[in-house]
């Protein structure tokens, strides 16, 4: 019998509506990419459900998460931004952010696009696994402890193992859904 995968267990559709149409789908944009990263730190400590809930309105916040805008923030940004109820008011985590927005564009003017370097980590194509079950899903590995590492040696923050290895599964660099799950084999019909 096919089912999504058992982590979708919110009763807000919302949740069933990322794992159907967004989570594990090959993402190739950097600044998209760049985008579900931040996210994925902002979650640290939270339930995903908490930032697909406020991503539109942590969106406009974060001026659509334009990391030269974010780069530039001032004082008055921040104070702004921590006084926002509507996102994650986390005073880390929002210098998090402007840090690795800098991060981003220090990698872009060294002639780095944020894409290929994400990809590169798993030769350009999507790792397929086939768990049967959410209990055989791990929370990192060996290639998100590595990445996490290049990241943080590049200036990021919140990119630790497990937050790097939920990411990866975000955007589709490893396919996590369950065999079970009619998006294992849709997923794994997107690839480049």
């Amino acid at each position: 019998m096919n089912q999504r995968c058992a982590w979708v267990n919110s009763p807000d559709p919302i949740y069933a509506e990322y794992h159907d149409t967004e989570w594990g789908v090959p993402e190739y944009d950097a600044r998209a990419l760049w985008e579900k990263l931040m996210l994925d730190g902002f979650q640290a400590g939270l339930a995903w459900i908490t930032i697909l809930r406020k991503r539109e309105t942590m969106r406009a916040a974060f001026h659509g998460f334009d990391p030269d805008r974010i780069a530039a923030y001032t004082d008055t940004d921040r104070e702004r931004l921590l006084a926002d109820p509507g996102i994650i008011r986390s005073k880390s985590k929002i210098e998090a952010a402007i840090g690795n927005a800098k991060a981003y564009i220090a990698m872009r003017e060294n002639g780095e696009d944020f894409a290929d370097y994400l990809w590169g980590f798993v030769d350009g194509t999507p790792i397929q696994n086939r768990y049967a079950a959410l209990k055989d899903v791990p929370t990192r590995t060996a290639l998100s402890e590595t990445l996490s590492k290049d990241l943080k040696k590049r200036g990021f923050k919140f990119v630790g193992p497990t937050i790097v290895y939920a990411f990866m599964e975000a955007v589709g660099m490893v396919n996590d859904h369950e065999v079970t799950c009619p998006r294992h084999a849709a997923v794994q019909g997107l690839v480049r």
